[in-house]
This record gives C-alpha cells, sequence and structure tokens, in this order.
C-alpha cells in the first residue's frame, strides 16, 4: 500500500472475528437520492451526543485561552460565532473522533476511564479541527458545516494560523493532564499528526498527476494516512487511558483505521453523489476540482469504455458554463464501476474493524458503542 503502511496493517487480522454481527445489518449503502439513510441510529446519535455534552466545556475553555484574533477566528470555525463576532448556535460537527476516544476508553476500563479520558478526547477533537482549517486552505474549499470556510472570512494566512494554534493546545492539554497515560496519549497524537501531514502532502502531490499516472494502492494508502490515522488513533487513546494492555491498544488503534477507510470511502461516495442540503457543500464538488477520490481511482483504472471516457473528462479542466459536466463526469465515475467499488470495498473494511475490534474487546455488549459508531461513519449520508 505504498509508503504509509504501518505496523498494524502488517498484523495478522485477530482471530475472533463477528462477523455475523455485520451481515445481519445487512450492506454499507448510500440512498441513490442522497437523503438520510440508516446511519443515524438512535445508540450513536446518543452516544455522539454524550460525548458532546463532556467534550465541549473542555473544547471551549481550550478555545478561549487563545489569543483574541485566533479566538474570533476558531470560535467562527467551530459555528460558536458569526463572523463579526456574534454568537451563532452551530455546533462544532458531530464528535465522532471524541467520541470513539470517550467510547473506547468505556468499553476497556469502564465509567471512571471514560470519565478521566476527556482532555485526551477533547485533543483529538482539537487535531482533527486543525486539519480541517488547513485542508480547507490547501484544497481551496469553500463551504464546511453549511457556512463558508474560515479562510474565506478572514484569508488564507489567519486560517493556518488557527489551526496551528488548534494543534498546540491538543499538545498542551495532553501535556498538563496528570493522567498517567498522559505521556505516551501525547506521543501517539504527535506521531499522528506527522503521518496526516505525510497524507496530505501525498493527496495534494497526486493532484498534480496525470489521471493515468494514479495507482489504486497509493489512493487507498493516502486515505489511511488522512483520515484512518486519527481514527485508531482516537481508539488507541481511549484503551491508553483505560490502562489496557499493548496488545489491545494496537487491536484498537487497527480497529479505528480500518473504520476510518471505510469512512472516507463512503466520504468520496457522498462527495460525488450527496445532496448539498445534507453534505453542506456544492454538489459533485470533488468532480470539479477533478479530485482523485477513491471511486474515481477505482474508475479509471477499471478499464473499458465508461475508465477511457473518465479520463478524457478528467484531462480537461471543468467546464463551468457547461450544465452537464458534473452530471456526465458522475455517470462515467458510476458507469466505470467505482460507486459499487467503493461502496463494497467499505464493506470489507467495515467487517476487518469488527475482527480487530474483536480481539480487544470479545464482549459484545462492551463492543457495542463502538461498533455503532463504526456503523454510523459507514452508513451516514453527510
Amino acid at each position: 500500500m505504498g509508503e504509509f503502511m504501518t505496523e498494524t496493517q502488517q498484523r495478522p487480522v485477530g482471530a475472533r472475528p463477528s462477523t455475523e454481527a455485520l451481515e445481519r445489518r445487512g450492506p454499507i449503502a448510500i440512498p441513490r437520492d442522497g437523503g438520510p439513510g440508516p446511519a443515524d441510529g438512535p445508540e450513536a446519535a446518543v452516544i455522539l451526543e454524550r460525548a458532546r455534552a463532556s467534550v465541549e466545556p473542555e473544547l471551549r475553555a481550550a478555545v478561549e485561552s487563545l489569543p483574541g484574533p485566533l479566538r474570533r477566528i476558531a470560535r467562527y470555525h467551530f459555528g460558536w460565532e458569526h463572523p463579526d463576532g456574534s454568537p451563532a448556535t452551530g455546533h462544532a460537527g458531530k464528535a465522532i473522533r471524541p467520541a470513539l476516544v470517550l467510547t473506547a476508553a468505556a468499553a476497556l476500563g469502564g465509567p471512571e476511564a471514560r470519565t478521566a479520558a476527556v482532555h485526551a478526547a477533547v485533543a483529538v477533537e482539537l487535531v482533527h479541527n486543525f486539519t480541517l482549517l488547513h485542508d480547507d486552505v490547501m484544497d481551496r474549499d469553500t463551504t464546511r458545516r453549511h457556512r463558508p470556510t474560515a479562510w474565506t472570512v478572514f484569508g488564507d494566512a489567519d486560517a493556518i494560523l488557527a489551526g496551528d494554534a488548534l494543534q498546540a493546545l491538543a499538545l498542551r492539554l495532553l501535556a498538563q493532564d496528570p493522567h498517567p497515560a498522559s505521556t505516551k496519549a501525547a506521543a501517539r497524537l504527535a506521531d499522528c499528526v506527522v503521518e496526516l501531514c505525510a497524507g496530505q502532502q501525498a493527496d495534494t502531490a497526486m493532484e498534480r498527476r496525470d489521471p493515468g499516472d494514479v495507482c489504486l494502492d497509493e489512493v487507498l494508502a493516502m486515505a489511511e494516512a488522512k483520515t484512518g490515522a486519527l481514527l485508531g488513533c482516537a481508539c488507541a487513546l481511549g484503551a491508553l487511558y483505560a490502562g489496557a494492555p499493548d496488545e489491545d491498544v494496537v487491536a484498537l488503534d487497527a480497529f479505528g483505521r480500518e473504520a476510518g477507510l471505510a469512512f472516507q470511502l463512503i466520504d468520496d461516495v457522498i462527495g460525488i453523489w450527496g445532496d448539498p442540503s445534507h453534505t453542506g457543500k456544492p454538489a459533485g464538488a470533488d468532480l470539479t476540482a477533478r479530485k482523485k477520490s477513491l471511486p474515481v481511482v477505482a474508475a479509471l483504472t477499471s478499464g473499458g469504455p465508461a475508465a477511457a471516457e473518465l479520463a478524457a473528462l478528467y484531462e480537461s479542466p471543468y467546464d463551468k458554463e457547461g450544465d452537464d459536466d458534473v452530471t456526465l463526469t458522475a455517470l462515467a465515475v458510476e458507469r466505470a464501476g467505482g460507486r459499487d467499488w467503493a461502496q463494497a470495498q467499505a464493506a470489507d473494511r467495515m467487517a476487518r474493524a469488527m475482527q480487530e475490534l474483536a480481539c480487544a474487546v470479545p464482549d459484545p455488549e462492551e463492543a457495542g458503542g463502538l461498533l455503532a459508531l463504526a456503523e454510523f461513519v459507514t452508513r451516514r449520508s453527510s
């Protein structure tokens, strides 16, 4: 899988798979109309809401410690303020990553471990938002969470610096945390940031290459570094704060990575076929930017007339005047098998995630919260 292959990828899959649960729940799918799907199950919704309630006060306190101008940008990015500084009613995303930290801690160490891991959960969410601020600048994305991105409001430099500050806050939180696992957690999170940066660099470098010069394995490796790494780190930090043995920490990291790759596959599907009223982004934004997302590269490398048609479309800049450009490109991806491949691959990655989870948390009841979150990220529609 290229230069970003990790130790967990090379480790044999665990000996206690639990794929029956996945089969009972059916295949991963995104509704064809782009509307709400079965993603928003009540169990996951409760877990996410509880995580937000635990994390948001500490998250706000961390942001409040920033100098004035950086604080204003961060407040806007998190949805707490409008551009003029007046209060807003938005919230800071779905809280998937902090929920993974807290749920992993509870699964391996009980309620006390969950309570102790709140600062680690906040640190992971700060790092996630550092990446969002930077990615929006590099990708020139103009919309996030149904509002203009921070760089479009405050400028590139201020958005980048606010992201830098959030990363620093994350590491400071862990450095000041008296929990015995905080030192290992800080080192693991720092390693994760390096991997995230490597993944983003690979992504931006890939965008400058010809469509036919990109292979599927390297895009999968890039996606794991960009998305899977932080979800794996979130689960591993929860395990560390629960005092789990090393092999369980490694298994939960692998669980998060596999679930994260499934997340990215579905995110790429949504990026092409999602409903803007649910995604908060323009329809087909990835296609207009000629991004080499996973469904696109799978389609490009499939061979056949549809793949050739897609390659020809991708070799030409997006036609802003041509209303049919996005529609034709999306159809070419689908005809070349990109959509079906991405959804099948997401289901496969989810099955691998469940195998890893069964190694660390063999009791299905104790693993239920983590499984619900993994299903949420792979069955969502926005």
